[in-house]
């Protein structure tokens, strides 16, 4: 395993050794913070692998934490959450998260929700790199660098909204389920995954290209269907892409 730790942020103490045992029983580093201010102090000193993150936290909670990170990190946020409602799930993806696990939770359970979003997380950074970089539109997806540029100034998405772009762009036209972008994102096994989540992305990265849903340059909805690119790719990394 990697020295980098798995940071586990909990205000009850009970919680963070649980979830502490049963990391290091698969091998895992861990660090530990009580409060959404030492967490943040603590992601500087440690630069964790990924944060097990509480949603109720004294001094910064849990979303404000998440918001200050995704303005500066990609690393993996898994929230915890006593709120089980589809709402509040949504919005937890929508401000940034990896994955949502409600409490009480069992500890195996969210060891193999980490370990699948750090397969996600590390396979994608593994295709990164042999894949280069592919033109689309005005923008360059720099596939070794896990990042987006447009001329040079990089725009911010995180893991799971790269790897949504990404795979519309790889697919060059086709048009993409919301079922078929769950996998990309989250793999076949990812049951609980719901549907609507796709919606949330996709309107991230929106914003975040300044695209229009009416008139899109980067991402077009094809009603009852899921998603295609807006446009083909411009060429691909071996040079064998459209014209």
């Amino acid at each position: 395993m990697s020295a980098r730790p798995i940071l586990v942020v909990d205000d009850d103490p009970k919680i963070v050794a649980l979830v502490q045992t049963y990391l290091e029983r698969e091998g895992f580093t861990v660090a530990t913070a009580a409060d959404g201010k030492a967490a943040l102090a603590k992601v500087g000193e440690t630069m964790p692998r990924l944060i097990v993150l509480d949603i109720m936290l004294p001094e910064l909670d849990g979303l404000a934490l998440m918001r200050i990170l995704r303005e500066r990190s990609e690393v993996p946020i898994v929230l915890l959450s006593a709120r089980a409602s589809t709402a509040d799930r949504v919005f937890g993806i929508h401000e940034g998260a990896d994955d949502y696990v409600v409490k009480p939770f069992s500890p195996a359970e969210l060891v193999v929700r980490i370990k699948a979003v750090l397969r996600r997380t590390e396979r994608a950074q593994s295709a990164a790199k042999v894949h280069g970089a592919v033109p689309f539109v005005d923008l360059t997806i720099d596939l070794d660098r896990f990042e987006v540029r447009r001329g040079n100034q990089p725009i911010a998405l995180t893991a799971a909204e790269f790897r949504l772009l990404t795979a519309l762009v790889e697919a060059d036209g086709r048009v993409l389920t919301r079922q078929a972008l769950l996998d990309a994102l989250y793999g076949p096994t990812q049951g609980e995954a719901l549907e609507r989540t796709i919606d949330v992305h996709v309107g991230r990265v929106r914003e975040k290209l300044e695209d229009s849903a009416d008139s899109p340059r980067y991402i077009a909805t094809v009603r009852g269907a899921g998603y295609r690119a807006a446009a083909p790719t411009l060429s691909s990394p071996t040079g064998k892409g459209k014209p």
